[in-house]
């Protein structure tokens, strides 16, 4: 939407919320130095009852720590504690490919304001077939909704200029990933939906596919509907 000066890693937040993932905060901590060269601030905002907390420390991370408020809470806080230009969302479970860091901060100085990981591009076999085949349809109510084709609503990994999301309202909830797409699409942001690989989840994941599964098809209708009106 406008020009911008080029950003190295230096300008550049990683953010996560983290809940119980001891398994694999540092091989998720370790990839994101190495796709880097360090440079990259990294901020986990954690609710954990194991030692997540004290292994990121140990890594170098700046570490939040809060009560146990669920997904949207603990990324919304992340996103609010960045301190750099540049903010990455990952997910800590070891399921999203650090080394595609430099692709990602390619793509923003070449002037996308949102980049999006598309887990489903490649077919994510490592993901629950009934998980797959909830994120396709969210794809396809999001793009009805938008009138442009959407392909991936609630992947974990996105880059963001700061500017947007300070500039779009948004609100803690399982549907959070999804409404920091649906947004800025709907407001003619540059958001550009690149391929990933996702791979097999380390530790156990504490989501519900039914329960949160409905939060997120909410939202996206909430949200696609809320902008429509604007």
């Amino acid at each position: 939407m406008s020009t911008f000066e080029p950003y190295d890693f230096d300008d550049v937040s990683v953010v996560m919320g983290t809940y119980n993932e001891e398994a694999a905060i540092e091989s998720v901590l370790d990839s994101i130095d190495e796709a880097t060269d360090g440079a990259a601030e990294t901020v986990c905002v954690d609710g954990s009852s194991d030692c997540t907390a004290e292994i990121a420390r140990e890594h170098g991370a700046r570490v939040i720590e809060q009560e146990p408020q669920g997904y949207g809470v603990a990324v919304a806080r992340a996103l609010r504690a960045a301190d750099r230009p540049v903010i990455v969302t990952t997910d800590c479970d070891g399921t999203y490919p650090m080394d595609a860091l430099p692709e990602f901060l390619d793509a923003i100085n070449g002037g996308a304001d949102v980049v999006s990981g598309d887990r489903l591009y490649h077919g994510a076999a490592t993901m629950p077939p009934f998980n797959r085949l909830g994120n396709h349809a969210f794809a396809v109510l999001a793009s009805l909704l938008l009138g442009e084709r959407v392909h991936d609503t609630t992947t974990g990994m996105r880059a963001y200029r700061r500017e947007v999301i300070e500039d779009i309202e948004w609100t803690e909830n399982t549907g959070l990933s999804a409404e920091l797409l649906v947004r800025p699409l709907a407001r003619g942001y540059d958001v550009h939906e690149t391929p990933i690989e996702y791979g097999e989840r380390l530790g156990e994941t504490t989501l519900d596919p039914l329960s949160d599964g409905k939060e997120i098809a909410r939202s996206i209708l909430t949200v696609g509907l809320e902008e429509r009106r604007r």
